[in-house]
């Protein structure tokens, strides 16, 4: 079935019919979204401020976190595939979301902040391959760019309005973090239920057409056996490398806005908004990319969000004030835009039918190991010298990437091809 997306904000530029799976899936993650950027936005305060936790302390969980999740990336696939049963897995993860949201509440030192951040991020890792497999087989392969377009464009909705309805809140009751808590796991349990009764199962089938170079021995369930053999399949074992060196390069968020901060390009009054922003553009250009991505190639728009990743490492440097803050702002949401849907759309024509969802996650596990691997590198060259003098040498890093990766991927066939 096929809906208008009329809702959708009218910077997206969507005038077709989408599969009404994709829509739902969209408002799914819009209202996780809201329910998850609440807590993010808050977080590091009530960490500091309310725990007494250390910055240093603090960062080192979320960079564990981040890595951490790349097993549950890799079981929540290959879950998916071998039950074939990618609703059940993905609603699983929203569900651990949901719950990890209640253990806020009772919230008394750093150990149970542990167990729900970890908790929360085992449910994202969990549901995210499953939920994006939902997607790649709503419709035409030559449309998946259009379609995980639509999807990320209401997750970043969602991203955009959480820390707004969390700032909101507390401009209200000052410091009442448990009303921002309650709030969030309502939301959460909201999107659950919207993701139970309004999004069918979807099984994969066994005897798929495939369109990678290679079949799984999809008969009975999926192996750990089949799932090796992905890598004998050229174009996804190249995307999958290009990607993982790639995102070793990758400098996170919040290092890039404590960078702004650093050189006076933003103050500390308006240094929540700079997520509001990257959304934004986010939001605006995330179903225009992946349009450009189904016409001219997914792989090559992928390689090209990287080299705007690497304009926002310049621009955070070499331009002051705000306009250097506006630039920045601007490539690193529209890298988002163009690497974060693009990504799954590339992956799926690669893959069997029953290892869609194994498949994808591998990729997403490989991105979030080696962002987690670069986080922790740059933060070790800013300790031995400076933001500007990290950011310089990620760049350097970025380039040389981007120099091997593009050779290696443009050698598979265009995305084109292969959706057809």
């Amino acid at each position: 079935m096929y809906v208008s997306v009329r809702g959708i904000p009218r910077g997206t530029g969507i005038r077709s019919r989408v599969p009404r799976v994709v829509v739902v899936l969209g408002m799914v993650s819009l209202i996780t979204d809201v329910s998850t950027e609440m807590v993010t936005a808050v977080l590091p305060m009530y960490a500091m401020l309310v725990l007494g936790l250390t910055p240093l302390a603090y960062g080192m969980l979320d960079g564990l976190y981040q890595g951490a999740t790349v097993l549950v990336r890799l079981l929540g696939g290959f879950f998916a595939d071998r039950l074939r049963r990618p609703k059940l897995v993905a609603g699983s993860g929203y569900a651990i979301g949901a719950a990890a949201k209640l253990l806020l509440l009772p919230v008394g030192g750093a150990g149970t902040l542990s167990a729900a951040v970890g908790m929360d991020r085992a449910g994202k890792g969990l549901r995210t391959a499953p939920r994006d497999v939902l997607i790649a087989t709503a419709g035409p392969r030559d449309r998946l760019g259009r379609y995980f377009g639509v999807h990320r464009a209401l997750d970043a909705t969602g991203a955009l309005l959480g820390p707004v309805v969390a700032f909101g809140l507390l401009a209200l009751a000052p410091g009442d973090f448990d009303m921002v808590f309650v709030v969030s796991c309502c939301a959460a349990v909201l999107g659950v239920l919207l993701f139970v009764h309004h999004v069918p199962e979807h099984r994969a089938e066994t005897e798929g057409e495939t369109e990678g170079e290679g079949e799984g021995e999809g008969e009975g369930g999926v192996s750990l056996r089949d799932v090796a053999a992905l890598l004998r399949i050229t174009g996804f074992r190249r995307l999958l490398c290009a990607a993982a060196v790639l995102s070793v390069a990758t400098i996170g968020d919040g290092f890039l806005y404590l960078v702004l901060l650093r050189n006076e390009s933003v103050t500390t009054r308006w240094f929540p908004l700079l997520f509001v922003c990257t959304s934004l553009v986010y939001l605006a250009l995330a179903v225009p990319l992946g349009r450009v991505s189904d016409r001219y190639g997914r792989n090559r728009v992928f390689t090209a969000g990287y080299g705007l990743l690497l304009c926002a490492y310049l621009s955070a440097v070499l331009t002051a004030g705000a306009a250097g803050a506006g630039l920045c702002l601007m490539f690193l949401g529209a890298y988002y835009a163009a690497t974060d849907g693009v990504l799954p759309a590339a992956a799926a024509p690669l893959l069997p039918a029953e290892l869609t969802a194994t498949g994808i996650s591998v990729v997403q596990a490989a991105v979030a190991g080696g962002r987690a691997l670069g986080a922790v590198a740059f933060g070790a060259v800013w300790t031995a010298a400076e933001g500007a003098t990290a950011v310089w040498t990620f760049a350097a890093v970025l380039a040389v990437a981007l120099l091997t990766a593009v050779p290696m991927i443009t050698r598979a066939r265009d995305q084109r091809t292969e959706a057809r």
